[in-house]
């Protein structure tokens, strides 16, 4: 199973980068290979959407090694997953926007 999130920006080229740092930097914390998937970028409205898909090894790896951070949002479950990550993005450089498409 895999959670699927879409994550839309206004300049992917400035943003994919710091993203797959970010990715990579959490992959490490969590002692993961290969736990993600980034999908093609699509652009309509002056934004470019592409999906985001982790693998349920990294994606249960996240909210056990960030438990105490991701706890600390008042929303359900998959919600806070979604927070987490997006503030992870944004203090590494990439203010995006993230949308759950599926969750496991």
């Amino acid at each position: 199973m895999t959670t699927i999130i879409e994550i839309g920006t206004k300049n992917y080229d400035e943003h994919i980068l710091p993203i797959k740092k970010a990715l990579s930097h959490l992959q490490t914390n969590c002692e993961v290979t290969d736990g993600y998937l980034i999908g093609k970028p699509t652009s309509k409205f002056g934004w470019t959407f592409f999906q985001l898909s982790l693998k349920s090894s990294f994606h249960d790896n996240i909210e056990k090694n960030f438990s105490d951070m991701i706890q600390k949002y008042r929303e359900k479950k998959e919600e806070k997953l979604l927070n987490f990550l997006s503030d992870f993005f944004e203090s590494r450089g990439s203010k995006v926007k993230l949308k759950l498409i599926e969750y496991y």
